[in-house]
C-alpha cells in the first residue's frame, strides 16, 4: 500500500491461519521509496486546496450515481420476470467507458459505474472492469465481444461476420476453420446522434428509423475526406472510440459548406457503412453471412445501405438467431462475467494484440458469495 504522503511503498508478507481466529505471522514487511516523479504526480492530482469541484470530485460522484443506477434496473429486471436476487449467480457490469487510451505511454481505460455500489444494494456478487487485464497484458482492452459472438453464434459451416453498431461499431470474423478475428471498424451511430442533437438543438438524439439521412444525398467529396481517416487504414487489432469519432468530427461534417443537414446526415450514415465495407480487407476470407445487433439496426436506412454493399451475402439481425439486436452485448458480458468467476480465460489476443489470452475481470462479492464459491466447481465440469 501507499499512504496519503505517497513518500513511500509498504509491503507486507503475512501467513494467515485457516481459521477465523488463526494465527497471523508477519514474515516480511519491507518498506520501498516512491520514486520522485511519481510522488510527484500523486499528490499535484490529489491536491483539491480551492475546495472547488473538480474534474476527479466528478468522476467519483458520477462513478457512484451510475452505480445507483445499475443497481435499481438491475433489480427492476430481476422482479419483473418474477425472479428474486437469491437466484442471480452473478452480475456483469461493463460500467461507462469514460476514456479509453491503450496506445498511451501508460496505456489504461477507464469504465465508471461503482461495483461496489451494485454488489451492495442488490447483494449480489458482481464482476466489472473487463477491459484492464487485456490492456496489462500488451492488448487494447477491445473489443471483447468476439469470444461472446463465437459461442453465440458459429453453428453454421460457413463464415460469418458479426457487426455490432452502437457509438462506434465493431466486427467479429468467425471462420470455418475456428479462428476467431475481431475490431472496432470505425464510427457506429456516434457521429449521425452528435448531427442529430446539433440539428435539433438538443431535442432528438437520434435519426428516427434513418429517416432524415434518407431524404438526403450523400456529398462524395465530404465523404471521401472523412474516409481518410488513419484508423480506417491501420491494421488489426485496432480499436478507437469518442477520442476519433466523436464530437470533432461532428464540427467537422456541421462545417462543411453549401449542404442540407438532410445531406450531412446522409454522408455520415454512409460513412458508417462505408466504414462497416471496409474492414472485410482485414478479413481472411469475405463472410457468406452478415449479423448485425446494436442500435445501428434501428436504423433503417444504415440496415439498407448494409445489404446493398455486402451483397451477395446475406445480412440479417440477430434476431434470426434467436438473440434480440440489442441485448447481444449484455448477452456478451454476462459469458464473460461467468468466465471470470471460473477462473478461465475471456479474452482472444488475436483479437486485442495481448501477448496471451486472459481472464478479465474484477469480482466485488455480494451477499451470496459464500454459497456462490460452492457452485463454481461444478460450472467448470
Amino acid at each position: 500500500m501507499s499512504g496519503t504522503s505517497a513518500d513511500g511503498i509498504d509491503i507486507a508478507i503475512v501467513r494467515i491461519g485457516d481459521a477465523p481466529d488463526g494465527p497471523v505471522e508477519l514474515i516480511q514487511f519491507s518498506e520501498y521509496p516512491m520514486p520522485a516523479a511519481l510522488r510527484e504526480a500523486v499528490l499535484k492530482l490529489a491536491a483539491s486546496d480551492t475546495g472547488e469541484i473538480d474534474a476527479i470530485d466528478s468522476m467519483g460522484a458520477l462513478d457512484r450515481a451510475l452505480g445507483v443506477a445499475y443497481a435499481d434496473t438491475v433489480l427492476a429486471a430481476i422482479h419483473g420476470v418474477g425472479l428474486k436476487e437469491t437466484d442471480i449467480a452473478a452480475i456483469g457490469c461493463h460500467g461507462q467507458t469514460i476514456r479509453h487510451r491503450p496506445k498511451a505511454e501508460q496505456p489504461f481505460t477507464v469504465q465508471i459505474g461503482c461495483a461496489a455500489t451494485v454488489a451492495e444494494q442488490t447483494g449480489i456478487t458482481t464482476v466489472s472492469d473487463f477491459r484492464s487485464r487485456d490492456i496489462a497484458a500488451g492488448g487494447e482492452g477491445a473489443p471483447l465481444v468476439p469470444f461472446s459472438h463465437r459461442r453465440l453464434f458459429a453453428h453454421e459451416r460457413k463464415n460469418i461476420a458479426v457487426v455490432n453498431i452502437g457509438g462506434i461499431a465493431n466486427v467479429t470474423w468467425l471462420g470455418l476453420d475456428g479462428t476467431t478475428i475481431g475490431f472496432d471498424t470505425g464510427p457506429g451511430n456516434m457521429i449521425m446522434d452528435g448531427l442529430m442533437l446539433a440539428f435539433s438543438n438538443g431535442r432528438n438524439t437520434f435519426d428516427r428509423n434513418g429517416e432524415l439521412a434518407a431524404s438526403g444525398a450523400v456529398n462524395h467529396a465530404l465523404l471521401e475526406k472523412l474516409m481518410l481517416h488513419p484508423f480506417l487504414q491501420r491494421k488489426p487489432p485496432k480499436s478507437t472510440g469518442r477520442e476519433e469519432f466523436g464530437e470533432e468530427m461532428v464540427q467537422l461534417i456541421l462545417g462543411w459548406p453549401d449542404i442540407s443537414d438532410a445531406d450531412r446526415m446522409a454522408t455520415a450514415c454512409q460513412y458508417t457503412a462505408d466504414a462497416i465495407e471496409n474492414s472485410i480487407g482485414f478479413m481472411p476470407n469475405e463472410p457468406a453471412k452478415w449479423l448485425v445487433c446494436g442500435g445501428g439496426t434501428r436504423n433503417l436506412h444504415l440496415m439498407q445501405l448494409l445489404s446493398r454493399q455486402l451483397a451477395p451475402a446475406t445480412v440479417k439481425t440477430t434476431e434470426a438467431e434467436d438473440v434480440p439486436p440489442q441485448a447481444v452485448e449484455a448477452v456478451c458480458f454476462a459469458l464473460l462475467a461467468k468466465q471470470t468467476l471460473t477462473g478461465e480465460t475471456n479474452t482472444i489476443a488475436e483479437v486485442t494484440g495481448a501477448g496471451h489470452n486472459v481472464c478479465g475481470g474484477q469480482i466485488t462479492p455480494g451477499n451470496n458469495w459464500s454459497e456462490l464459491l460452492k457452485s463454481i466447481p461444478a460450472w467448470t465440469r
